[in-house]
């Protein structure tokens, strides 16, 4: 099984937090946000993960949640949503 963590977005709604960084970067307690749908995916037996950025902070994903090691993964695959939107309808 796949899991896909959505983090794109420009984050206007919480600006001016999100000035410098990805709002899912942001610190929730005491670590980034997307650290916890990461644990979450990892806790569910879930090893193949995708995460989904957006805007102008691609590159900060890949220097905060690196190579997925801290949970146990043995990598981490991302890929970049071109333009805004939101998620397509299902």
């Amino acid at each position: 099984m796949k899991g896909v963590i959505l983090a794109g977005g420009l984050g206007t709604r919480l600006y001016p937090l999100t000035k410098i960084t990805n709002k899912h970067l942001l610190p929730v307690h005491d670590k980034p946000m997307i650290y916890y749908p990461l644990q979450a995916l990892v806790n569910s037996g879930i090893r193949d993960i995708l995460i989904v950025t957006g805007g102008t902070m691609r590159g900060t994903f890949s220097a905060s949640s690196a190579t997925g090691k801290e949970f146990g993964l043995k990598h981490v695959n991302y890929t970049y949503q071109e333009g805004e939107g939101g998620s397509p309808p299902l």
